[in-house]
């Protein structure tokens, strides 16, 4: 039976890619899309959201969240991700509607559900608040690393912006799998990646323009030769378990240190003494990962 699921999100090119490969996947029920400001501003990633929804034919419902993280101001990601949040492809009016729902109660209409969560973990802190943790069945996020970070030496962007809801999430008791920069900066997007994805059709123009972008902005900011998927590596996942290589840890989060705030402090070997609280990848088989992507994105292009 295909895995239910909710998706929470700040479109974003690689949370883009992330809604076609959980659209596109057999293997998942997805059941919403929520958007939280991170990426890039609440309006943005909403409107990012509904175009490429539109673009791809994808009918679930789309709810607004946070606006800004609980207790901090909203740190935005414009140098990778651009004015618009979701730079690059030339996408048409959106036709696909927001419902009226807050996100946190379109997630739980939608609950028992694997909570899939590629942004800042604002609304899923919010969602445990309100309604507690007995209705996810587990929650799998891009975010942390167990190396460096992307946004400070040590803080990856999703938990820098919004480390107090991190901190929630990971003592909530759900069951947790962490897919950090470790694994992600594995997923690089090669031109050859591009030029399947061009191959597809229009749509898969869309996903070549966005990984063009995307590829451009980590050239200058990183210095990368080709940008890393991040995000949909959290849905594969959830595909496919056997892609993506974890071990038990116990996973901290600073929201005080000078040089480290948002720093996920992962205890690969115990020294802190502290019961595992969550699945951390480590490794990741990359060619069978990207057939994935590209075989949803061909399924949505039909």
């Amino acid at each position: 039976m295909p895995t239910p699921v909710v998706l929470d999100c700040d479109p974003g090119h690689d949370d883009a890619i992330a809604i076609l490969l959980a659209a596109g996947s057999p293997e998942i029920d997805l059941r919403a899309i929520t958007t939280v400001a991170a990426n890039q501003t609440l309006d943005k990633v909403t409107s990012n959201a509904q175009r490429l929804c539109t673009a791809a034919g994808i009918s679930v419902p789309i709810a607004r969240g946070s606006a800004q993280p609980l207790v901090r101001p909203l740190y935005v990601a414009e140098d990778i991700h651009g004015e618009s949040g979701m730079d690059g492809p030339a996408f048409g009016e959106a036709t696909v509607g927001v419902v009226p729902e807050h996100a946190i109660d379109l997630m739980h209409a939608h609950m028992p559900a694997t909570l899939v969560a590629t942004g800042a973990l604002t609304n899923v802190a919010l969602y445990l608040r309100r309604y507690g943790p007995s209705a996810v069945r587990e929650i799998v996020l891009m975010g942390g690393s167990t190396e460096r970070g992307n946004t400070t030496p040590y803080a990856e962007f999703n938990i820098y912006v919004d480390p107090e809801a991190a901190a929630i999430v990971f003592a909530s008791g759900v069951p947790i799998t962490m897919i950090g920069l470790n694994v992600t900066h594995q997923a690089l997007v090669t031109p050859e990646i591009v030029a399947r994805l061009n191959a597809l059709g229009p749509l898969g123009r869309i996903c070549g323009d966005l990984m063009t972008f995307f590829a451009a902005t980590y050239r200058d900011v990183f210095g990368f030769a080709a940008p890393p998927l991040h995000d949909p590596v959290a849905v594969a996942r959830v595909i496919d378990p056997s892609l993506v290589t974890c071990v038990e840890a116990f996973v901290g989060i600073e929201t005080t240190g000078t040089f480290t705030r948002g720093a996920t402090v992962v205890d690969l070997h115990g020294r802190l003494g502290r019961a595992p609280n969550a699945r951390v990848a480590v490794g990741l088989d990359v060619d069978r990962f990207f057939d994935l992507v590209i075989d949803s994105v061909r399924r949505l292009a039909r």
